[in-house]
């Protein structure tokens, strides 16, 4: 029934797709059993374009076999000729003297690297010294001693564990470590990392016969290795200009595999597989490799194909507040280095759609640098499979310097990089961003994505997340709505736990996507979304921001999920600049129901729990931060914790830090708030519930605390309506507080005897005579 229903939903288009991708599967299964495809060099001269710009010398030793020949010939043309690419070859040897002066340091790291891959060791995704040999095993996953069948490509088990990671195999099969191989060839001119090169091509090929095993599987990786191949014929070819004649002819082999596979991607686009990132990628893949390779015949088909779809998924995929529409930080990563290098391509080519790309690029880069830190770190929210676009220099998934400063450099934009180039954007760009000045974003919102954002000028930092469950089916979101995530003075401090695994293990895949890994509220011990596989959900709980209130002192973000009916939940936290953050968590539901709470606080591994009966955090370098509940706030041993301390700040590398919980029995409608001080609220701290004796209205629900610390203290009030169907923005009819506060506001912080002045949202207004005010 669920099959009828689902060809019942398709339309005409998508079906006439899909039928035509399975009758060329079918076809093609029945070839490959019948004759097992092989490589040939000759096929080259059959993809080679006529044009104005007609390689005769080329076709000529094609044609006669002269393979030596056509090899030479192709890599004198790209070493020579004016660029179509980033990365032009005639300039390398400046390019690469400049990046030698400037990082002193980029030789002997760059040379350390490509050792290591000589040795047969690789760092892949969270994984380090991964022994995958020399020349490598494409086919198997070393870090869990399996491989999947050689089977064709559309039979291949890819998914099942049994048979491996696929992200562990297809991570070495990007190639992209190639550009590492490149990078220690120029910075010393040591041939072995340009043999090493050609060795692994010529043993891909030899061992990746077309159609054949996991690696024509996805058509993304055929696309991030189609670039790899792309970047390694620009980077490698005025090395191969000294090859003795005798020598391997590369450059023919990787053009034939480099058609062939674009072929395959043209063939079966994820229009409706994976319509994300997946998609995009593989657009961008046609659209780079037509561009920088006109000799090939289907290059103008590519380029056409690829732009379409690229300009077509701007709208689908990029929201207009500039947040990619997945919801998660790394894949927006992706997107953004995509449309990035489409927007160098399309200048470089003159292509009209140039406008368009770099119109995509900005948005998205200032919404990338809104979410990053003060140092470009970016945070843990939805999947992360350890993947980028340029991985030249070993760089941390994390850490999105690279990508802003490279999006400053190309977009011309200083604000997006306040810190000097990093060697990648010299690879990348040619050259890297003046100094700049530029300083810390200010607080914003990104309503459509969903995500609210407090900074300050010294590198504090709150993303509270009120938005949907990720895209489509929600493939890469996280049970996180209403989490928040916290760095103090640039120091992480409140963390989601990452992307350990995606199908080598349901239970870790499901435990790691929960809402008990992430810093918001667990209601009756379930997550607020159910998982059904490792990429879709049984059920699924869209948080919607309520205030979003910003100020020179104070920013204030309240939001309201369902996922717990018949109990709804509503955060408000409160970002006091300088000072700390105040969250306050309301259950509402029918009147007297009673539920079992549990706020969930993940701490960073820098930082250390202090053996002082309080809450107090110490991270390494000295910097304390302290936290309070009005529930019973304990830090989880790891017996305790059975899971909830899991931290995977890279795919596949899980580690342990600190887990807190607030656990509660509650009577909705009822509240619980937390306090997390930084450095202006010093000493010992405590929260505590004030009785409510003045009502803000029969429909609405009111809670007071006082939170103390070692200088001062002040009430903490908050108002919200008391059903799901009444919930706004709105204040209370009437002033409202506790015996010595009154106040008109939704929520407030009345200093009583500190040195601030009250925080108030939506404002102040007047108060009975003879009362306080906030």
């Amino acid at each position: 029934m669920a099959t009828l229903a689902r060809l019942r939903s398709i339309d005409g288009e998508e079906l006439r797709f899909r039928l035509t991708c399975e009758m060329r599967k079918h076809r093609d299964r029945l070839r490959v059993a019948l004759r097992r495809p092989r490589w040939s060099r000759r096929h080259l001269l059959g993809a080679l374009a006529t044009t104005p710009d007609d390689p005769a010398p080329l076709r000529h030793a094609l044609a006669a076999g002269d393979w030596g020949g056509a090899h030479r010939t192709i890599v004198t043309r790209f070493a020579t000729l004016p660029p179509r690419f980033p990365l032009d070859p005639r300039a390398l040897p400046r390019l690469t003297a400049e990046i030698a002066a400037r990082f002193p340091e980029a030789r002997a790291r760059a040379a350390a690297r490509a050792n290591r891959m000589l040795d047969g060791y690789y760092d892949v995704l969270g994984y380090r010294d991964v022994p995958y040999g020399t020349p490598p095993d494409w086919h198997g996953d070393p870090v869990h001693g399996r491989r999947p069948p050689m089977a064709f490509w559309s039979q291949v088990p890819y998914l099942d564990p049994a048979f491996g990671d696929h992200k562990v195999i297809w991570e070495i099969n990007r190639h992209q470590h190639w550009l590492g191989l490149a990078r220690a060839w120029h910075l010393t001119g040591d041939r072995r990392y340009y043999d090493a090169f050609v060795s692994q091509l010529q043993n891909w090929m030899a061992t990746n016969p077309p159609l054949g095993g996991v690696n024509w599987s996805s058509m993304l990786e055929l696309g991030f290795r189609s670039l790899s191949w792309v970047w390694a014929l620009h980077f490698f070819s005025s090395a191969a200009l000294d090859d003795a004649p005798e020598a391997s002819p590369w450059s023919v082999d990787l053009l034939i595999g480099l058609d062939r596979q674009l072929t395959h991607i043209e063939e079966n686009l994820s229009r409706y597989f994976s319509p994300n990132t997946h998609l995009t990628g593989e657009a961008l893949a046609l659209y780079v490799a037509g561009a920088a390779l006109p000799e090939l015949a289907a290059s103008a088909r590519r380029v056409t194909l690829g732009r379409q779809i690229l300009l077509a998924e701007i709208d689908r995929q990029i929201n207009t507040d500039g947040g990619h529409a997945e919801l998660s930080a790394h894949y927006h990563r992706y997107s953004t280095d995509f449309y990035l290098l489409a927007t160098q391509m399309a200048r470089a080519s003159a292509d009209p759609a140039a406008p368009l790309f770099e119109a995509a690029a900005r948005r998205q880069a200032r919404y990338l640098r809104a979410m990053a830190d003060a140092r470009g770190r970016i945070p843990l929210l939805g999947d992360d499979d350890g993947g980028l676009l340029f991985p030249i220099c070993g760089r941390k998934p994390a850490d999105c310097t690279d990508t802003l400063s490279s999006a400053a450099v190309i977009l011309d934009d200083a604000s997006l990089a306040p810190w000097a180039s990093p060697e990648e954007t010299w690879w990348c760009c040619g050259h890297g961003a003046a100094d700049t000045a530029a300083t810390e974003p200010a607080s914003c919102a990104f309503p459509e994505s969903g995500y609210y954002v407090s900074r300050t000028p010294n590198g504090d930092h709150l993303i509270v997340d009120a938005g949907r469950l990720g895209f489509l089916n929600g493939g890469h979101a996280h049970a996180d709505a209403l989490g928040i995530i916290a760095t103090v003075g640039s120091r992480p401090l409140l963390v989601d736990a990452g992307t350990a695994t995606y199908t080598m293990d349901a239970a870790t895949r499901d435990r790691f996507r929960s809402t008990a890994l992430h810093n918001t509220i667990v209601v009756g011990g379930r997550s607020q979304s159910e998982p059904r596989g490792p990429f879709h959900w049984a059920s699924r709980a869209d948080a919607t921001c309520l205030v979003w209130h910003t100020e020179r002192r104070f920013d204030y973000v309240e939001g309201v999920h369902h996922g717990y009916h018949p109990t709804s939940h509503v955060r408000g936290v409160f970002a006091l600049h300088g000072l700390g953050w105040v969250v306050l968590d309301h259950l509402l539901g029918p009147d007297g129901a009673r539920v079992e709470a549990d706020i969930l606080w993940h701490v960073h591994p820098d930082w250390q729990l202090e053996p002082d009966g309080h809450s107090r955090f110490r991270h390494r370098d000295g910097t304390t931060v302290a936290m309070a509940s009005s529930a019973r706030l304990t830090a989880l041993t790891h017996e305790e914790a059975a899971g909830l301390d899991g931290y995977a700040p890279a795919y596949g590398l899980e580690l342990t830090t600190t887990a807190l919980r607030d656990r509660a029995t509650l009577t909705t409608p009822d509240t619980v708030a937390t306090c997390i001080a930084l450095n202006g609220l010093a000493g010992p701290l405590a929260i505590e519930r004030v009785a409510v004796t003045v009502s803000p209205g029969p429909h609405w629900h009111a809670a007071a605390f006082r939170l103390s610390w070692g200088a001062g203290d002040a009430l903490v009030l908050s108002a919200v309506e008391r059903t799901p169907e009444t919930l706004s923005n709105a204040a209370p009819p009437a002033p409202w507080g506790t015996a010595s506060v009154l106040t008109t506001g939704r929520v407030a912080v009345m200093p009583l005897n500190a040195g601030f002045s009250p925080f108030i949202v939506p404002g102040p207004g007047p108060a009975p005579a003879g009362a306080g005010r906030a």
